[in-house]
């Protein structure tokens, strides 16, 4: 069973404005969802409007402080709200904020929405009530404990990976937005119980600066942090002679009882921000690699700056997901038919730009990695314990919180 989570009443998170400048556009979630009810695929699967994430559950990762200030702020006080955090540029430069995470109308709302939707999804896998959960409104994966970043406010792949580690012993994070997934990195870096595998463009000063391949864990997270950067222009055939090699490793030597699958699609063909150069069919060949290992599986969005081919590959991935396929489809008519014009089709395709990956450093790149893999411990796993209690089960100011 799939479990398919959005929020859909009245469209919330799609209707969030970062500014009109500004490159994310959650707009997109509308747009993927219109796509999946005239595909019908919402007639394979369970959607579900999660329960939003309260402030309580967001200091599982982020700090008390970080995340009053989100429940404060808005542009109407932001200078306000500062200077009781330290005066008027300490209080944003503490937290983060600026041109790339600027303060919204009702941006710790959003946060729940995204937050609710992760933890949501990490619940009904832990139950056995889905074998695949997805949240496409989730991904934000380069929140920090104690700041915004890189667009995103509140890591929510991280307090859904959390949620899951209250029920098995390790789980895996596997990372193919174009950027590094950072925040996540960070946040378990020293810890054998979760792992973290990201595939993202290296070099140059491109954002966030994070991921070589030498990082790799510290203290009992020592090589438990896979990094694979790559070069401009990687293609299809060139990202799953790494990406299918090392995932088949990590999976038979971690043996993860969950994965976290964060689906950047940023990482496509003509995005704005990054310089990949795959196609839908190569970045959804992801998903169903890791679909063919059976293993409770979370799929979650992230970035992706032409909302056009973003939304065309997560309608394409819930496809998969599902198991429908829907390559050789025409596209339905939906609320959004005229911003897929002028071909009208569910295709992203690659384009005619050089991939500065070479198979040597590609094949050098993996065996390094694999060898990294063979000398940790197999399977590493923690003694059983008692499954810990939920805080929102007994804590009588979650609600106000």
């Amino acid at each position: 069973m799939v479990m398919f989570y959005f929020n859909n009443v009245p469209d919330d998170v799609g209707n969030f404005n970062f500014g009109a400048w500004h490159n994310m556009k959650p707009k997109r979630m509308q747009m993927v969802h219109s796509m999946l009810v005239n595909y019908r695929l919402h007639e394979h699967m369970d959607m579900m409007i999660p329960t939003r994430s309260t402030a309580l559950q967001m200091t599982r990762f982020h700090s008390d402080e970080y995340i009053t200030f989100l429940k404060m702020v808005s542009p109407e006080n932001i200078n306000e709200v500062a200077m009781t955090f330290g005066g008027l540029d300490d209080g944003l430069t503490r937290f983060n904020i600026g041109d790339d995470c600027p303060i919204f109308d009702g941006i710790f709302e959003f946060s729940s929405i995204s937050a609710g939707g992760s933890i949501s999804a990490a619940n009904k896998l832990t139950s056995g009530d889905a074998d695949i959960a997805i949240n496409w409104a989730g991904g934000l994966h380069h929140a920090k404990k104690n700041e915004a970043s890189g667009f995103c406010y509140v890591n929510d792949a991280v307090l859904g990976i959390l949620e899951l580690l209250r029920h098995h012993q390790r789980v895996l994070y596997i990372d193919i937005d174009v950027h590094h997934g950072d925040g996540v990195e960070e946040a378990f870096y020293t810890t054998d119980r979760v792992m973290t595998c990201s595939f993202h463009q290296y070099g140059n000063g491109f954002f966030p600066g994070t991921g070589q391949r030498k990082d790799t864990g510290l203290g009992k997270g020592k090589r438990y942090a896979v990094n694979v950067p790559l070069q401009v222009g990687v293609d299809d055939e060139a990202y799953k002679s790494i990406f299918q090699p090392v995932i088949k490793h990590i999976m038979e030597w971690y043996r993860p009882g969950a994965v976290v699958l964060q689906c950047g699609g940023d990482s496509l063909a003509g995005d704005r921000l990054g310089s990949f150069n795959l196609s839908m069919s190569g970045h959804g060949s992801c998903v169903e690699y890791l679909r063919s290992f059976n293993v409770p599986l979370m799929l979650l969005g992230g970035g992706g700056y032409n909302i056009r081919n973003t939304s065309r590959a997560w309608t394409y991935e819930t496809g998969i997901a599902v198991g429908v396929d829907l390559t050789e489809t025409e596209m339905p008519y939906n609320n959004y038919f005229e911003y897929f014009g002028p071909e009208y089709r569910l295709d992203v395709r690659s384009t005619n730009m050089k991939n500065h990956n070479s198979r040597h450093y590609l094949e050098k790149l993996t065996a390094e990695i694999v060898e990294n893999l063979r000398s940790m411990p197999f399977a590493p796993s923690v003694g059983l314990q008692e499954v810990p209690r939920d805080p929102k089960y007994y804590d009588s100011d979650d609600s106000e919180k």
